[in-house]
């Protein structure tokens, strides 16, 4: 037998070679992966490669405000330029929405995306903004599912329990929502429309607003999402009786679905993201895009997010734009189904 072909010198050689070849790999791996960076960076135009020179702001519409704040601590720290998070809670996310379609396109003001958006290209005949119309996707940040929630004082524990209770009671039962044509709003009208039920519609501009009044027992129900509401319900101040997304979620494992609840085929989940006014130029968004990621990356953000019982994403460009175009089509069935007519 050949010796290059004897198993024992075969066997030593292996053993001589893959630490070397481990080795030399750790070494060349992240040398790789930073000369790729480098070359990323530098083909980009000097815009995107010196952005940002300036603050940055965040403008959100009526939204939790935990999730931005993470992100735009970290994207201040990545930068040396503040992320400045700047709430206009006005008109269900019209007021947010106006204010970033009319910035320039220069990467320096951001609307915090949610499904409010989505839901209004169904809810509305001729809504004043459309995401794929009048904005460019960035990435999706998180999403969550919402938590049906209810003041301690009602005598329920139970979503059968509740649909009891609100059939006994029509008209006198009130939810909240944080605006008209929000998720929480369409959350609770698909249920009313699924159960047969009539609960009155408490509208407020705020999502602190609305939970705030439930714990002091000025609404009696609501759905809202999760850095809400989970908090509020593992300190007993509200009563959670169950999760809107087909699956439990891993942050409130002993909470039942809406399926599973007795609103068969209920499921809805809440999201936010990033867009930017429409002739943002492509290769400023590509830079936004792996910034956000980078920083949605970082084990302190994911801690924390964590803690905040959200689900973190990160899409690429086209996969948050595909997101989206299903999150449409999936709250135009909730609005047909509910026989919701667009006003």
């Amino acid at each position: 037998m050949s010796r290059h072909h004897d198993p024992v010198v075969l066997a030593e050689a292996r053993t001589q070679f893959v630490p070397l070849f481990s080795t030399r790999l750790r070494y060349w791996i992240p040398a790789y992966a930073g000369m790729m960076a480098a070359v990323f960076y530098f083909s980009l135009p000097a815009a995107a490669q010196n952005f940002p020179t300036k603050p940055v702001r965040l403008i959100l519409g009526p939204s939790s405000e935990v999730l931005p704040r993470i992100v735009a601590q970290r994207l201040s720290a990545m930068w040396g330029h503040q992320v400045l998070v700047d709430p206009r809670p006005g008109g269900g996310g019209t007021v947010a929405a106006d204010t970033v379609a009319k910035a320039p396109p220069d990467g320096y003001t951001w609307l915090l995306s949610t499904a409010t958006f989505t839901v209004s290209a169904s809810l509305l005949a001729n809504p004043p903004f459309d995401l794929t119309r009048d904005f460019q996707a960035v990435t999706l940040l998180a999403s969550a599912p919402f938590y049906l929630m209810t003041h301690p004082s009602l005598p329920v524990k139970t979503v059968k329990e509740l649909t009891a209770l609100a059939k006994a009671r029509p008209g006198q039962l009130n939810y909240s929502s944080s605006g008209m044509g929000t998720p929480p709003h369409m959350a609770a009208e698909m249920y009313k429309s699924m159960a047969g039920i009539n609960v009155v519609h408490v509208p407020y501009k705020t999502v602190a607003a609305a939970v705030t009044d439930q714990i002091a027992g000025q609404i009696q129900v609501s759905f809202q999402y999760g850095p809400s509401s989970l908090p509020v319900v593992r300190s007993g101040r509200l009563r959670g009786l169950a999760v809107s997304s087909a699956k439990r979620s891993r942050f409130a494992p002993e909470m039942p679905t809406m399926d599973e609840a007795g609103v068969p085929g209920y499921e809805i989940i809440g999201w936010n993201g990033i867009h930017v006014p429409l002739k943002t130029p492509p290769e400023l968004i590509n830079k936004l895009n792996a910034d956000l990621r980078q920083a949605l990356q970082s084990p302190e953000v994911q801690e924390r997010l964590t803690a905040a019982s959200l689900d973190i994403h990160g899409f690429t460009r086209a996969e948050f734009e595909a997101f989206v175009n299903k999150d449409r089509a999936r709250w135009a069935k909730v609005v047909k189904d509910a026989g919701i007519t667009p006003e």
